[in-house]
């Protein structure tokens, strides 16, 4: 896979949309404040870690891809649930290396820099999202939840 930067789709995109993602991003982030604020600094953090745009970009996906369907006489239906499925697994997979990278900040930064907190914190974040992707691209989830379903499945019936 070649990652490349593609400027395109800031022009495409309509400014109701970029509307819509910072209204959404400000509520989602004024509510991790508040959770904050009632629970602690800790579990509060945790909420940031949420992608604050996914709702309003997995909406705004779905939307574009069924209408580009059907500028072309095909339903859409199911290519744009799948393109906002996949945009939020890779949400998930990049708020999973985000909780990572808060877990290690909050324990290393009593007692070691803040430089070499961030460093480290980043390397953290870094792998645990290489690995996360490198497990979805290779279908481990699905094949560890057979085998999961299968091992309790043989356990539960005495087999």
């Amino acid at each position: 896979m070649i990652v490349i930067l593609d400027t395109s789709a800031l022009r495409r995109t309509r400014w109701y949309e970029y509307a819509t993602r910072f209204v959404l991003g400000g509520l989602i982030s004024a509510a991790a404040a508040i959770i904050g604020k009632k629970f602690g600094a800790s579990i509060g953090g945790l909420f940031l870690a949420f992608p604050a745009i996914l709702p309003a970009s997995a909406t705004l996906i779905e939307k574009r891809e069924k209408e580009s369907k059907q500028k072309k006489g095909l339903n859409g239906i199911r290519r744009a649930r799948e393109a906002a499925g996949a945009d939020a697994a890779g949400a998930t997979m990049g708020g999973l290396g985000l909780i990572a990278f808060a877990t290690c900040a909050w324990r290393l930064l009593p007692g070691h820099s803040c430089v070499v907190t961030m460093i480290a914190a980043t390397v953290v974040w870094a792998t645990v999202s290489l690995l996360v992707w490198t497990a979805w691209k290779r279908n481990l989830w699905s094949r560890l939840r057979h085998a999961v379903a299968h091992g309790l499945g043989s356990t539960a019936t005495g087999r």
